[in-house]
């Protein structure tokens, strides 16, 4: 086989893993909407946490800028799901607050004006004092920084699934999204490295990592869903009998 089918077969196979990765991105979008039609269905917020919403609004909103052509020229699309993305992470936090108890409901109002302030800091950094490719430097590693955070946020929902031993505040949707879409970027940064085709963009580069640990996180809930979710169901079988 020649190094050009090669080459063309790995351009099909990252741009595949690239496009999967975009439509894992919407399912990520939509997996809270049930959660949310809970709390506007009861009122409350109950047990959940406002904060996975506040890191991925902070997330979406750096990697729309390092989408942006004016910091990497060819990349658009990055900017345009990530656009999404920030609209549908704004409008889960603004219910989240409307149906918060006082006390969360002034802290997730801070959060959000702190995430707004960071990013309108960023944007004038990275236009007042860098140049173009300093300037794509600076983004590029504040978005590895954000989507680790982003990936992280589930940690809280795994510590409250831990003590509950429930299952109930972390949907399985959004685990599930959370997985693919990791993995699927995880992919087109292995591709996007292959000496073959040897196009090894800087965006690719900076999905490999903090992909990686999605993918990790991905699995670490899917598996914990998966233990207490059949716990809970052994416990309706055979329920313990305290005389």
């Amino acid at each position: 086989m020649s190094l050009t089918v090669i080459s063309s077969v790995y351009e099909v196979c990252s741009d595949a893993a690239g496009i999967a990765g975009n439509i894992f991105a919407f399912g990520l979008f939509l997996s809270p909407i049930p959660t949310f039609r809970r709390i506007m269905r009861n009122g409350s917020t109950e047990q959940f946490s406002g904060m996975p919403y506040i890191y991925a609004l902070l997330n979406c909103l750096i990697c729309l800028w390092y989408g942006f052509p004016i910091i990497s020229p060819g990349i658009i699309l990055v900017a345009t799901v990530n656009s999404i993305g920030a609209v549908f992470q704004l409008i889960y936090i603004i219910i989240f607050i409307a149906y918060a108890k006082k006390p969360m409901k002034l802290k997730m109002l801070g959060f959000l004006v702190s995430v707004f302030a960071v990013f309108a800091s960023i944007v004038f950094v990275s236009l007042q004092f860098l140049d173009s490719s300093s300037r794509q430097l600076f983004i590029g590693y504040l978005s590895v920084a954000s989507l680790i955070s982003m990936f992280a946020s589930p940690l809280l929902i795994i510590n409250l699934v831990i003590k509950m031993r429930s299952v109930e505040y972390m949907p399985f949707s959004l685990s599930l999204a959370t997985f693919l879409m990791s993995l699927a970027f995880f992919v087109y940064g292995l591709l996007k490295h292959d000496p073959f085709i040897y196009v090894a963009s800087y965006h690719a580069q900076l999905d490999l990592a903090p992909n990686g640990i999605g993918t990790v996180l991905g699995t670490v809930q899917l598996a914990l869903y998966a233990y207490f979710k059949r716990a809970s169901q052994e416990e309706l079988r055979h329920p313990l009998i305290v005389p």
